[in-house]
């Protein structure tokens, strides 16, 4: 019996619109052959192209429209839809902030490096709402677990800035699935001020650093802040896990 993977038409159909998307820079918008060209392009069943275009519109590439002017048009996949399973993925792999944050340390310092002279008036404005934000205590265990999604929310925002979509998508990615982790395990729980006062700072001195356009010193402070944050998250996965062992697991989930 041979080895080699006999691969579906149906897969071969995806995966040769991917390669004209790439080669022919479709652009979302751009329509489809209709079934019956398709059917006609590819010698096959009208089944086969149904279930490729099936398949197209699960990876999020495109969109059917019904009516005179329906079809199979091109769409863009949104970086939630591109991240979703990867996350889902990597939650089976039990990741924990070091793991994390030995990517994350060097992703965040050239995200932030990156978009150093990109920050309008309008981008100032929102960072400095997110940072208000955080800026007073928080009064119960709701508002500790907004704050802390707050302070990743100000990373991604910066993610939203970054000229390179590959560096972008890493940094949005590593921030999501740290929101994940501190969401999941209700790492935001055990009562640490030290954490939130020094993201605080540190995210006041990025904004004053951007405002006087200083790469060097982004770099510095993205770093500095990386290091720091990833202490902190190391000192609250072991609360937690000494809370979990000394309490046992919630009854009921």
């Amino acid at each position: 019996m041979s080895l080699r993977r006999k691969h579906k038409l149906s897969d071969l159909i995806v995966e040769d619109v991917k390669r004209r998307i790439v080669s022919d820079r479709l652009k979302p918008g751009d329509r489809l052959p209709n079934e019956k060209d398709l059917i006609e392009q590819y010698g096959c069943a009208k089944g086969t192209v149904r279930e490729a275009l099936k398949g197209l519109e699960v990876e999020g590439l495109i969109v059917t429209k019904t009516g005179p002017t329906g079809g199979a048009y091109l769409t863009q996949p949104t970086v939630d839809h591109a991240a979703r399973a990867l996350r889902n993925f990597l939650h089976f792999q039990h990741l924990d902030g070091d793991q994390i944050y030995q990517l994350r340390i060097l992703i965040e310092e050239e995200v932030a490096a990156s978009v150093v002279g990109r920050l309008s008036e309008n981008d100032f404005r929102a960072l400095e709402d997110n940072i208000a934000l955080c800026a007073h205590p928080p009064q119960d265990e709701e508002e500790q677990r907004t704050q802390r999604i707050a302070e990743l929310e100000f990373h991604n925002m910066l993610a939203a800035l970054c000229p390179n979509p590959l560096l972008a998508f890493l940094g949005r990615f590593l921030n999501d699935l740290l929101r994940d982790l501190v969401v999941l395990k209700k790492v935001y729980l055990p009562a640490r001020g030290q954490f939130g006062e020094a993201n605080l700072d540190y995210h006041r001195r990025l904004l004053d650093a951007y405002r006087r356009e200083d790469e060097a010193t982004v770099r510095r402070l993205m770093r500095e802040h990386m290091c720091d944050a990833h202490d902190h998250l190391h000192a609250l996965e072991g609360e937690v896990a000494k809370r979990f062992l000394l309490d046992g697991p919630p009854h009921g989930h």
